[in-house]
Formats: C-alpha cells, structure tokens, sequence
C-alpha cells in the first residue's frame, strides 16, 4: 500500500492537532503538524533531508493573521460540527488526542515521528511551531508559504483550507502554486477526496467558486503587466529587499539576512515604495505578487523550532 504523508499547518492548536489526528485514522496516511510558517518549513526541509519527503500540504488561508490586526482576518473559533466535517474532527478522537499538558511528555519531532493508525490507541500527533525571538516577528501566511513551498519543494502538492469562500484569495492560492481550495467545514472524505486528487495532478476548486477565480484571474492577468514594468524598475538589491517584504521579514530581519544596517534597509524600503507607487508594505506585496516576485527562502534555525509531543509549544 502506498502511503501519503501530510503535513497540516495551522496556528490554532485544537484544529491542527484534531484534523492531524483524524487524518492519521486512516490507514495509509501518516500525518504530522505544525503551527506556524516558519516551523512548516523547518519539519519540510527536514524530512527532505531523511529522504522522506511529504506528499500533501494542508494550509490554513488565514495562517499567520493577527485577529484585529488592520488588514488581517479574524480567525473564529471551531464551530464544533457534527457529521465528521474538518471543523468537527476532534470528535473522531474524542478528545484532544489525550495530549498531556504543556511541559510534561518527552520531547517528539513533528517531521520525523509522524502519527498513523497503525500504533494503535489514542493517536498523538506532535505540532512543531517556531518560536521568535526578541527582534522582528517573523510571519509567514499561508499564501506565501504555498509560494515558498512551489518554489522550494515543487513535488509537494498544497491544499488550502479556508473559512469561508473568498474567489480573490483562492485565485491568489492557485498562482501561488497550490493544487485546492477546500472549506474546512466540509467532511473528512471529501477533504481525503481533493488530497488524493492533487496527488494524480488535479486541481480542485469549490464549484461555487470557479466563476469568481476565473473572473479574478482575467484581471490579475490584465494587471501583471503593469506590476512586472514596475518591479523592473528597481535595482537588484531592491529587488532582493522587495522579496524579503514578501515573505513578511521586518526591517531587522532583512538587514540580518543581507548583512546591511537597518538604516540602509529603510532606505531600500522607502526606494522600493516609491518606484512602485505604493504608501505602504502591504500593497508592495501585493503588486509584487502580482509580478510574480516570490517571497526569499524562510527555513528557519534548528534552535527556532520547538516540539513538544501533541502539543504546540
């Protein structure tokens, strides 16, 4: 029997640890979970390394939002669904995969140990998350990091898992490079369905949703021009900035990661704005996306990343 590694990443931990959990009920899936961008990437280029490279990618749209944020979304709480939808999945498990309580347990690796069915008993799957330091906050979204996996680990097919519908985000998800758009409130057989068609080269979309994707489309396709002449403008050190601000590194980040001071680094930032004809990173991001300016590789160090068997750290 062939096998299907997934790895579900989503920041709340309650949904990342149930879904993991029920998707691990299956008997040729084994599953392993994250709670952040940065910690995705970590347990991905880890298993890359132990030759045991992941299938399937489940990403939350809303991963790395701040609830109340200006310009973010809020995520809401699970629903508690009955009928084995995803939202309800923690009722396949009846409980929180009888995890222990923070701290206690050994420590486990998310991308090395993942949990299946076959062990037998409540099934207990570890959730890595990366852990910031005291400088710039780095976030990593979901969009930019099907981006950075497309460009990165090409064989691994993403599927993102929404709250609601949104035609503009999953036309955004699809030129990112991910295989499906799926509602996290629809049932688990379906959700097995889209994953074991994205592994045959299928892209599944809500049909709900393919009149507005491909409305979306036409016009990012009239727009791409536009934003292609103006990234075209800026020098490659500005360019190389821009990626940065794609893949959401604060000023301190970026003059860590290309060795400038932080003065320097502002003074890319605000070059960048103004030959884009932008006022604010957001809508540099924006445009560059629609440029196709993907966000810089964000795998992060070993010490960032923090495992603490069924739970998030």
């Amino acid at each position: 029997m062939v096998r299907i590694r997934v790895l579900v990443v989503d920041d709340h931990r309650i949904f990342a640890e149930s879904l993991a959990a029920a998707l691990a009920a299956e008997s040729d899936v084994d599953v392993s979970a994250a709670g952040s961008g940065p910690a995705a990437l970590r347990c991905l280029e880890r298993a890359a390394a132990e030759g045991r490279r992941f299938d399937v990618m489940l990403v939350d749209a809303d991963l790395g939002t701040v609830p109340g944020a200006a310009g973010g979304s809020v995520n809401g709480a699970l629903n508690g669904t009955a009928g084995g939808s995803v939202n309800g999945a923690l009722s396949l498990n009846g409980s929180a995969n009888g995890t222990a309580a923070p701290g206690q347990g050994p420590a486990s690796s998310s991308a090395s140990g993942p949990a299946s069915a076959q062990n037998g008993g409540p099934v207990q799957v570890p959730v890595a998350r990366a852990v910031p330091d005291h400088g710039d906050v780095v976030l990593v979204d979901g969009i930019s990091l099907v981006a950075g996996v497309r460009s990165g680990q090409p064989s691994v097919r993403t599927v993102v898992l929404a709250e609601k519908d949104d035609p503009h985000r999953a036309a955004l998800a699809l030129q990112a490079g991910a295989s499906g758009w799926v509602a996290k409130d629809c049932s688990l057989q379906r959700l097995l369905a889209v994953m074991r068609g994205v592994l045959r080269d299928e892209t599944h979309l809500p049909p709900a949703l393919l009149t507005g994707v491909l409305r979306e489309l036409t016009a990012a396709r009239k727009h791409r021009t536009e934003s292609e002449r103006l990234v075209e403008s800026l020098t490659p050190r500005e360019r190389e900035v821009l990626r940065c601000m794609v893949a959401g590194l604060g000023r301190k980040a970026v003059a860590e990661r290309l060795f400038l001071s932080p003065h320097t680094v502002r003074t890319h930032m605000q070059n960048v704005l103004g030959k884009l004809g932008v006022h604010s990173t957001l809508a540099a991001v924006a445009l560059a996306r629609r440029a196709g300016v993907g966000p810089v590789d964000l795998v992060p160090p070993l010490g960032n990343v923090v495992e603490r068997g069924g739970q998030l750290a």
